[in-house]
This record gives C-alpha cells, structure tokens and sequence, in this order.
C-alpha cells in the first residue's frame, strides 16, 4: 500500500509471508533498497531458529529480542557490487550492546556504513519520536558512476563514515507534524553528495554535520550515536559573567521598583474606599 500510494514498483515476492522465516528475494542482489521495518521486534524467532540462515554469514547471529539488527543484515544480504540501501530504525539501534554491538562493529570494519541522519521528531502518523535514517553503500571505493544525467566521481570513503543532525531542521505539517522543506531537502542531499565526491565545498558544521574517521568511531567504541562526534555548540562558554549579573542586577532593581509602587497604589485605593490595609 506504501509503495502503491507513492506510484512506485516494487517486487515483493510471489505471496505475502515472513521475511524472515520464508525469505522471498533469496537470489535477490538489488542496486538500490528502502525500507522502513518494524522498531524493536520482539520474539521474532525462536531461541534455535534461523541460527544457520546464510543472511547471517560472517556476523553474530541476531538476538531474539530484538528484530533491529536482523533487518539490517537481510538488507546487507540483498545488496549487489553497488548497492546502496536505506531504511530506518529507532535510535537505540545506533548503540545497543550484546550480538547487536558485535554486528555493528564488524559493519564498520567492513565499511559498509557511509551515513547515519538523525532525524526530527513528528515527521511519522504512527510514533513522534526521533528516528535515524541508516544508509549502507557496498561500493565506498573511489569510482565514476552515471546516475541519470549526472556523472559523479566518487573519492574513497571507506574509513568514514558522515554524521548528520537534522533535528533542529523542518517546518510545521499539518498542525502536530514536521516535514522538510523542497530547499532543506536540496540542501541536505547537497551535503550528502558533496561529502561523497571529490569536489571541494564539504566542511564540517557543528550542530548539523560531522565527517568521521574508523579511528574516531573505534575511540567511542563503535558507537553510532551522531552526538557523539558533531561538535555542540555551548553557548555559554563566551558569557562575560560580571557584564551579565550587572545586567540582571539593574533589571531585577527595576522589577522590584515596579512591585512596590504596585502595591503602594492598591493600598492607596483601599484606603480611599475606607478598607484600609494594615501591613
């Protein structure tokens, strides 16, 4: 219905069934995947079911209790030469520990995570919390690619990995919701794609982008958390203390002043209507 709504085709196997336990793309080695699979599944197989399933090969089998990383690794599985998929998950999927630490890490070492994006909160009907868009590239070597009338010649990304904060970006949808506008989007992709590429302009912007190396992310062991390596901005750090509390001395004197001449007024009618306040 998803796909239906929005006009685009898709293959989704020959019968509705689960994912999982009765794989419908097993041969399948796309180009591009999007996907939005279900947060934090609980008991989606048993304890010594799909321990051997091939999707798994060279990473830590899933944990039971949670879907997250088990969606991450079909996707791996489905993905051809060059393919790039993107898809999305809770937050916590950025660094949960156990199996699902093992599996990230050697994700990383194999350098198949190119973007983490946070993003706002309120941009889906079904849940207002933040989510994060993951996007896994099997080709971070330097290469030329076509891509409709563009030619763009990638730079070798394979030890980075681009942290990017949209939380503090969007503009009001319907209300309650948040979306992004047609020039956020072009701006944000522009940043992706600058950061991709061998032409000049990328830098890193605290509070919104961040470009990091394998080194740094083993330092935060392996975590994937953006606000760990995007640069906050304190705002209090240039505060002149002195010129502040002198600020706030001579307002908090004019509020006091305005109280007493308040009160004064309100006794002065009390007292003209013959109920005067003794205080």
């Amino acid at each position: 219905m998803n796909l239906a709504i929005r006009g685009i085709s898709g293959n989704l196997g020959e019968k509705a069934a689960d994912t999982f336990a009765d794989d419908q793309h097993k041969d399948l080695k796309a180009d591009y995947i999007m996907a939005n699979p279900p947060f934090n599944q609980k008991d989606w197989r048993a304890e010594n079911e799909l321990k051997d399933d091939p999707r798994w090969r060279g990473y830590d089998v899933p944990p039971k209790s949670n879907a997250n990383y088990g969606w991450i690794l079909n996707m791996v599985a489905k993905l051809s030469d060059n393919g790039v998929a993107g898809f999305i998950l809770a937050n916590g999927a950025l660094s949960g520990g156990g199996e699902e630490y093992k599996i990230r890490k050697t994700l990383i070492e194999n350098n198949l995570v190119e973007a983490i994006v946070v993003l706002p909160q309120d941009m889906f009907y079904t849940t207002n919390i933040s989510v994060t868009l993951w996007i896994l590239n099997k080709n971070k070597k330097a290469h030329s690619r076509s891509i409709g009338d563009q030619q763009r010649h990638y730079r070798n990304r394979e030890t980075e990995i681009l942290f990017m904060d949209l939380r503090q970006i969007g503009e009001p949808f319907e209300k309650k919701f948040i979306q992004f506008s047609e020039q956020q989007i072009s701006n944000i992709g522009k940043t992706y794609h600058t950061w991709q590429q061998e032409m000049k302009g990328y830098e890193n912007i605290p509070e919104y982008c961040y470009s990091a190396s394998f080194e740094e992310i083993a330092k935060k062991d392996f975590s994937l958390v953006p606000s760990k390596y995007i640069e906050f901005v304190n705002r209090d750090e240039n505060i002149d203390f002195d010129e502040k509390m002198t600020t706030l001395q001579s307002e908090f004197a004019d509020l006091l002043k305005a109280q007493e001449k308040s009160k004064s007024d309100l006794l002065d009618v009390f007292k003209e209507l013959g109920f005067e306040i003794k205080v």
